[in-house]
């Protein structure tokens, strides 16, 4: 079973599980093809983290975050502005851990050859593909964030942007998909894409160089958890706020969670407001805009992996001749003095946080719920839904969400109960105003889940939300 955000991404994961290839083959294969129709919220330029929960060993997360240039200091971000990065500035620039992420999870558990992983992928980008709806959207929102370099905007059709679909192509970007193809990480990280990445940043005053790609690696490491209803969830540990979905389930557990009582959603968004409150304290501010793709193999290997260039478009700054821009995870950065403040070689406060469940120890579900600060909240509510309440995967996935904008600010998706809504308001949450860069719209995310049911079966969910999809094999 697959769930990925795109039916391009979900094939060409179904192609490699139909060729004997892992989840994990799956699932890079259809990141790879994500970064391609969906450039808006992932590529080469970002960063990648995963969970993968073995059928006979203990589950692992993987931090494929880049760090900042070794050359950002402290003292040039103490100048600026409110002593913090801009959300879309050459110093907010991060090296990309994506496609090292892809090579350290292959070693681990790959099954097909590296090269033909990418085939779907660069056909996509060379032969062109048609912009899904949700795409088109944010592509047309997010336009003026193309027109600030002009490399990004020569790349991603500022002057016109591509409509739902409309055929778009991005040679340059096969080109680079190909080289990682036939030569692995050495293609990224040694050769034209670094070399052009210091150069764009550089001409920008950036700093981020050749070296600081050199220098990048990623790191496994063991899932944060905590027990919630009979289930064991995973999240990732910092420098992501998965922390805060656990904390905020340990205050749950032991309450009634009584679906028809409108003070049960008080008590969750109490919940997570307090949780990411003190993830904010301990590490840092969330925001941004991911992918995701869930994969379950025959042999029971299953991963959850994210990937993301945060921010829409992430920095804005296109690396020339290589069809992706870079991301802008620097914007994570509090300001000097705190816990996640900027510094050299330092990797930031990070908004991805892919999750899953084990039950009596073994997989039960993978999960993911994009959308920067919607993440951990939408774990919490799919999570409550699911083992709490007994919902239907896909009902639970489709539900109205709320979504904490800050401390008190409180965004309700349409549909949600008219007593929910009295609650919350009484409780002194309020409704968002202003326009933002959302213009006004406040993002509940995407979900994709795989769990396996009581009786074996594996049940696929796809967010509505997003254009992708769930396909059974």
């Amino acid at each position: 079973m697959v769930a990925t955000g795109h039916p391009l991404a979900a094939r060409a994961a179904a192609s490699c599980l139909r060729a004997g290839g892992s989840a994990v083959d799956a699932a890079i294969a259809a990141d790879a093809v994500m970064g391609v129709v969906e450039p808006m919220a992932t590529g080469l330029g970002g960063d990648l983290l995963a969970m993968v929960v073995p059928p006979d060993g203990p589950p692992l997360s993987y931090n494929g975050t880049g760090k900042s240039p070794a050359a950002l200091m402290v003292d040039r971000v103490a100048a600026l502005p409110g002593g913090r990065i801009p959300e879309r500035h050459p110093l907010s620039v991060t090296t990309p851990g994506l496609v090292q992420g892809w090579w350290d999870l292959h070693q681990r558990w790959g099954r097909l050859p590296w090269a033909g992983l990418f085939d779907v992928a660069r056909q996509c980008a060379q032969d062109g593909f048609a912009v899904a709806p949700v795409a088109a959207r944010e592509w047309a929102l997010f336009r003026p964030v193309l027109q600030v370099d002009p490399n990004c905007a020569a790349l991603y059709g500022a002057d016109a942007v591509p409509r739902a679909g409309e055929t778009f192509r991005n040679p340059a970007l096969a080109a680079v998909l190909a080289a990682v193809a036939a030569e692995g990480p050495p293609a990224f990280y040694q050769g034209l894409p670094a070399q052009a990445a210091e150069q764009a940043v550089q001409a920008l005053g950036g700093v981020l160089s050749a070296e600081d790609f050199r220098m990048h690696h990623g790191l496994f490491r063991e899932p944060a958890c905590a027990e919630f209803r009979g289930l064991t969830v995973l999240e990732c540990p910092p420098n992501t706020h998965g922390v805060a979905v656990l904390q905020a389930l340990e205050e749950l557990e032991p309450q009634a969670l009584d679906p028809q009582d409108p003070a049960t959603v008080v008590a969750m968004v109490g919940a997570v407001q307090r949780a990411m409150r003190q993830a904010k304290r301990t590490v840092a501010d969330p925001a941004g805009n991911t992918v995701c793709t869930v994969v379950v193999d025959e042999q029971g290997l299953a991963i959850t992996l994210m990937s993301s260039i945060f921010k829409r478009f992430g920095s804005g700054i296109a690396v020339p001749g290589c069809g992706f821009v870079l991301q802008n995870r620097g914007f994570g950065f509090s300001q000097p003095g705190h816990i996640n403040g900027p510094g050299p070689s330092k990797r930031p406060y990070h908004t991805v946080v892919p999750g899953a469940t084990l039950r009596e120890g073994r997989f039960h579900a993978g999960f993911g719920v994009v959308g920067g600060a919607m993440q951990p909240q939408g774990h919490v509510q799919l999570l409550v839904r699911l083992a709490a309440w007994g919902q239907p995967l896909q009902a639970a996935i489709d539900a109205p969400r709320w979504r904490l904008e800050n401390d008190q600010v409180l965004a309700l998706e349409a549909g949600t109960p008219e007593p929910w809504i009295q609650a919350l308001r009484q409780a002194g949450y309020t409704e968002p105003t202003g326009q933002g860069e959302l213009g006004g719209r406040s993002d509940f995310g995407g979900a994709q889940v795989v769990l396996r049911a009581a009786d074996g079966r594996l049940i696929g969910g796809s967010d509505r939300r997003k254009d992708g999809c769930a396909l059974g094999l």
